[in-house]
């Protein structure tokens, strides 16, 4: 019946009295309100935190990584280089030879360090770093036949190092070939020209050094640990991941942001989802009471249910009454809802009233709106709202139109 919505409307919002269905509406559309708007401000909160979190790896993590299958080194090729300059998407391409050495300094401990070979030019297009630089500048060439070499500021605080100083790093080659051969350790010696910072979220911090010399000291000769890859989009990475791997073959494993730390990112969309789960416990305890009062609705009103079934209404007509009525809840509560899960996450985006400690990176929680989390919070509330309504218009078909009137 085309009715239908308005008898709907007339039984849920009824203006001659209070009664104790209508504060259950009202508790019902509250619940749901409160439910839709926290789950929208917390996923937006934790969006917020993914992209500060992505952010700052990627200042120093590249968009896409190729190394060996297997081995920690291979051949520097330079076709294999330009065959990947030239997909599109590619931006910047920087080889380096990484690796881990003893760090041996005169009247300090030695310490094993994580050393990074890099060509200067192209690494400064792959990474922001050089605004990083807290002491000296990002100098890793040769002079006087010694190069160069740049330290984290958390290291050259701790280690006491000055700028200029001598320092000698060992290979973990270096020592093998020492024992075997029985011979005296080859150390390489470096001179400090200065120090970075970059914000530590993942990993420990690095030491760089010339790619050439990184080579010399762990014995890589014309080999390179893998290429780092700078895209014009780091979108576009699982995309170019696919073209890289059926270009290069199963040698090579190809890694994007998102795989070169995957656990972290893994545990980040974990707790992001199982909030979900457990605020929409909200919205689902907001459903029991439209369960509750659309069925005292049906008691109250199965005369009114006799009589439009006498003047020709079907059960199909009497379920559509009612569950109606539970979409015209579930419509206003998500509305409410929705626009004040939008406009607290516009506040916190915009004005930063919920502070952080000091201590942390960013000084207040950050906020990302996701279209597509907003849509699957409105529908999934939605969605319960009108399941909830099933019951009631079941029973509510099931009225016998005669026993209805003689019972009032």
């Amino acid at each position: 019946m085309k009715n239908s919505g308005f008898i709907a409307r007339r039984y849920l919002f009824s203006r001659k009295h209070i009664s104790l269905i209508s504060t259950l509406t009202f508790i019902s559309i509250t619940g749901i309100t409160i439910g839709t708007a926290l789950l929208i401000v917390v996923l937006s909160v934790f969006n917020g935190f993914f992209d500060v979190i992505k952010n700052f790896l990627l200042s120093y993590d590249p968009d896409v990584r190729i190394e060996a299958s297997g081995a920690a080194t291979f051949a520097q090729n330079q076709e294999m280089m330009e065959q990947i300059k030239a997909l599109p998407e590619v931006r910047v391409l920087s080889p380096y030879v990484e690796g881990k050495a003893l760090l041996a300094l005169e009247g300090v401990q030695n310490e094993v360090v994580d050393v990074k070979g890099v060509e200067r030019d192209l690494f400064f297009q792959l990474v922001d770093i050089e605004e990083s630089i807290t002491t000296g500048v990002f100098d890793i060439s040769v002079r006087d036949r010694t190069p160069g070499i740049i330290v984290h500021e958390e290291l050259k605080n701790r280690l006491r190092l000055n700028i200029g100083e001598d320092i000698a790093l060992l290979s973990a080659a270096g020592m093998k070939n020492a024992l075997t051969q029985i011979t005296v350790p080859q150390t390489y010696r470096f001179d400090l020209r200065g120090a970075y910072f970059l914000q530590q979220v993942a990993g420990g911090p690095k030491v760089f050094v010339d790619i050439e010399a990184a080579k010399r000291l762990f014995r890589a000769r014309n080999e390179i640990t893998g290429i780092d890859i700078k895209l014009h989009s780091n979108e576009k990475a699982e995309g170019v991941k696919k073209e890289l791997q059926a270009m290069l073959g199963d040698d090579f494993e190809i890694s994007t942001w998102y795989d070169l730390q995957k656990p972290l990112y893994d545990v980040m969309y974990l707790e992001k989802w199982g909030s979900f789960v457990i605020l929409i416990l909200i919205v689902i305890v907001a459903v029991l009471n439209i369960i509750g009062s659309l069925t005292m609705i049906v008691i109250q009103k199965q005369r009114d249910i006799g009589i439009l079934m006498s003047m020709g209404y079907s059960k199909a007509g009497i379920k559509s009454i009612f569950r109606k009525q539970g979409l015209y809840i579930g419509l206003i509560g998500c509305g409410i809802g929705g626009a004040l899960g939008l406009l607290l996450s516009w506040l916190q985006m915009n004005y930063g009233l919920v502070k952080l400690s000091s201590a942390f990176i960013i000084d207040a929680y950050p906020v990302q709106v996701s279209p597509l989390d907003v849509i699957i919070i409105l529908v999934a509330s939605l969605l319960l709202c009108i399941l909830a309504s099933w019951y009631p218009a079941h029973r509510a078909s099931q009225v016998q139109p005669a026993d209805a009137v003689r019972y009032e």
